[in-house]
Parts: C-alpha cells; sequence; structure tokens
C-alpha cells in the first residue's frame, strides 16, 4: 500500500521534524462516540475488528436531542442486548400513548410486538455512555477529548486515516476504513467531500425543556400551528418539546425575553391544558432549541469512507426517528464493514449495498416526516401520524427479523 501523504486542505500547522505525533493503527477509526458512533464501533469490536473510536467530548455529557426512542431502536437494543441496562439506569417503560387534539383524547397501550412491549426515552447523558461501554468492552478504544483536524489519503487518493489534537499533542490514526459519525456539522463528511444528494426544506423549529412531575405516558398535543409533546425520562422527569414552523417560533422568541418564556407561551398557543400542568411542574433545565431543522441525504461511503447518523442523514425532530435511525445504519454499516474487512475484494459490492440498503429502509419515514414538518392542515396531519404509525412497526418488524450481528448472540 502506498504511504498515506497529507492533502492540502488538512496538512498539520507544525514543523513534523521537530514535533511528536502519536500514532495508532486499527482496522476502522469512528470519528463520533454518541448514538451512531458507540453503535457502529460496539457492533463492529464484537465482530472481532480492531477498532478505535474518538470524540473531542468528554463524557458523560448532554447533547441537542428529545431523546426518544421508536419502536424500531428499542427493538435494536433488545437485539443487541442492552435494553436491560437501558431500563437500569432509570429510564422509564412507557406503555401508555396519548394523541391530544382539541378536546379529543386518543390513548393507547404499546402493543407486544416484534418482542418489545413498551418505548423509552433516556437522557442523553447516560445512554451515549452505555453505548460507549458496550464498546469497550467488546474490545474497542475510546479516545475522549480528542478532535479531529483532518483525514490521511494515500497515492491513490484513498481515504486512510485522520489526523487530531488530544490536549496539546497531535495524533494520527491509520485505518482500513474511516467512518464519520461525528453529526450533522461532520468534519468528515466535509473533509472526504461527501454531497448531499438530496435536499428537502427546512422550515421548522423544534424546543424543549425539562420538568419534573407526574408524567405516565408519552403524549402528543396537536394544536393549529404547532405540534407539542411530552417524554418521560431519567430522574421523575419529562423533555417536554414544541415543534412548529420556523417563523412561528421565531416570533414567539422575539417577542419573549428568553426561550424558556418563549417555550412556555409556544406550549400554551399549542396545548392550553399541557400548557396549566407546567404550571405545577418544576423546571430542571433552560429551554433549548434549533431552527430551520435541515432535511437532507449524504453520500454515504466512498474509498476508505463512510458516514453513520446525522453526519449522513438528517431529518426533522417532528418524528422523533432520529435516534431509531442511528441504530439502523449503524448495523447496516458496520455489516458491511464486517464484510468489507474479511473480504477486500468485495468492499465495492458491500458499500454500494450500504447505500442501497440505507436509501430503502430511510425512504417512507423521510417523506413522511419532510411532509409533516411542514404543518399540513389538521386532518392530513392526522391522516400522516397513522401512516407513520404503521411504517414505524413495519420498520421495527424488519430489523427484528435480520439475523443478529456478529458475536451479538454470543
Amino acid at each position: 500500500m502506498t504511504s498515506p501523504r497529507y492533502t492540502s486542505t488538512n496538512r498539520p500547522e507544525f514543523d513534523r521534524a521537530r514535533h511528536t505525533v502519536r500514532t495508532e493503527t486499527a482496522d476502522v477509526v469512528v470519528v463520533g462516540a454518541r448514538c451512531a458512533g458507540a453503535a457502529t464501533a460496539m457492533l463492529l469490536a464484537r465482530a472481532g475488528h480492531d477498532v478505535v473510536v474518538v470524540d473531542r467530548a468528554a463524557f458523560p455529557s448532554d447533547t441537542l436531542s428529545t431523546h426518544a426512542i421508536a419502536r424500531g431502536g428499542v427493538v435494536q437494543l433488545d437485539r443487541w442486548g442492552l435494553l436491560d441496562s437501558v431500563l437500569e439506569s432509570g429510564a422509564p417503560a412507557i406503555r401508555r400513548v396519548e394523541f391530544h387534539t382539541g378536546d379529543e383524547l386518543t390513548v393507547r397501550t404499546v402493543k407486544d410486538r416484534h418482542g418489545v412491549d413498551f418505548l423509552v426515552a433516556p437522557r442523553r447523558h447516560v445512554l451515549d455512555p452505555l453505548l460507549q461501554d458496550a464498546a469497550v468492552t467488546a474490545g474497542a478504544r475510546l479516545r475522549t477529548g480528542t478532535t479531529v483536524t483532518g483525514i490521511l489519503r494515500d497515492g491513490t487518493g484513498r481515504v486512510v486515516g485522520i489526523t487530531g489534537r488530544h490536549g496539546a499533542g497531535e495524533v494520527e490514526i491509520r485505518a482500513r476504513f474511516v467512518v464519520g459519525a461525528d453529526g450533522l456539522k461532520s468534519r468528515i463528511a466535509r473533509s472526504v467531500g461527501a454531497p448531499i444528494v438530496e435536499r428537502r426544506p427546512s422550515a421548522s423549529a423544534t424546543h424543549y425543556a425539562y420538568y419534573a412531575g407526574s408524567w405516565p405516558a408519552m403524549e402528543y398535543h396537536l394544536g393549529d400551528e404547532s405540534f407539542a409533546g411530552v417524554f418521560p425520562t431519567h430522574d421523575g422527569a419529562a423533555c417536554v418539546w414544541v415543534c412548529a414552523p420556523d417563523w412561528w417560533a421565531l416570533a414567539h422568541r422575539r417577542r419573549h425575553s428568553s426561550i424558556d418564556a418563549a417555550l412556555r407561551a409556544m406550549i400554551a398557543e399549542t396545548s392550553p391544558a399541557l400548557a396549566g400542568r407546567l404550571d405545577d411542574a418544576v423546571a430542571t433545565s433552560t429551554a433549548r432549541g434549533m431552527m430551520s431543522i435541515p432535511n437532507q441525504i449524504r453520500e454515504p461511503a466512498g474509498d476508505g469512507w463512510a458516514l453513520v447518523g446525522d453526519a449522513g442523514y438528517h431529518r426533522d425532530a417532528i418524528t422523533g426517528h432520529g435516534i431509531s435511525d442511528a441504530f439502523r445504519d449503524a448495523e447496516l454499516l458496520a455489516d458491511a464493514l464486517d464484510r468489507a474487512l474479511r473480504h477486500p475484494d468485495i468492499e465495492g459490492q458491500a458499500l454500494d449495498e450500504y447505500r442501497a440498503e440505507r436509501e430503502r429502509m430511510l425512504r417512507e419515514i423521510f417523506e413522511l416526516t419532510c411532509e409533516l414538518s411542514q404543518m399540513p392542515p389538521l386532518g392530513r396531519f392526522v391522516e400522516l401520524q397513522k401512516e407513520l404509525g404503521v411504517a414505524i412497526d413495519r420498520h421495527a418488524g424488519e430489523l427484528a427479523a435480520r439475523p443478529l450481528p456478529a458475536a451479538t448472540a454470543a
């Protein structure tokens, strides 16, 4: 193999003859150690591959997320042997779902399908380290506090590693594959030149905060211009959120002195009943939010690299399917890289299959998400929610029927 060389866009800003660079080698280096990256690293390590996973953050730490996991994601946690750990962490098993439309209330019990009869919404500062621990237990090496500065390519242009900083030192990790799991603003996606192959209108906003109180159910509240909800989570609290057109959310933020006040006003306009319950609840966080949420799909793989999670595919938060998408794509990618590592002659075929399977499995929920994020009229919104429920159940069934990833059943 031709020795790696630095590209002109990621050349370290120091004299290599006078500085020491700490180097590592691996089969795969995963950049990003949250849901998508930690799950990918875990599955590859369980399959017997040498994996390094890096992240600039120190854990446990939070990240922008409403953190509900749809049935498909719960199915995968169960298949990977991690669902009991999520429950033991204190995340409540959610067995009741309420839909509030004006004065009408519809209550559903989460049925036993595909091996699970509840949903979960664990906080990210709990879920992400749980996945990281599973990856490390499987043999992956976790390098936190490491900021990636660029990629390495060989003489043919193939990606063969990353450069980075850890504290005051420089690092290089050379690998047969580099996986970008570093989120919506992925440094890896930019460095490898992964194009956005599909982009839809980004005209929605999501805001949320945490409230302690009595939250026995997952709740959805549909207003005229907005959609609010409740996801019970750790420590007796719930994530209380609202999705709305960005112009509507921006008007509220301009009208109020803080994001917290704007969130309360948005919830009150969406569901006065839910807002009244918040009067008796204790806020345990400040409000957070994201405007103009992108709906986009990137090219997911190339010569020596691949993308997973939000780095490769991002959709509006209104369908709450981000973590489930990340888990699904982690398993699809881990399967493809496992085959490519064992049989280098089929690398192109394996990555093509990852590309095709990801496209096939994301398409239906992506289309529903894009339409829902435009906040269509009430009747159409309710119809789309019903279609979404059917799609999520079908999606979970397909995931449950997949062969277990290598070494998971051992």
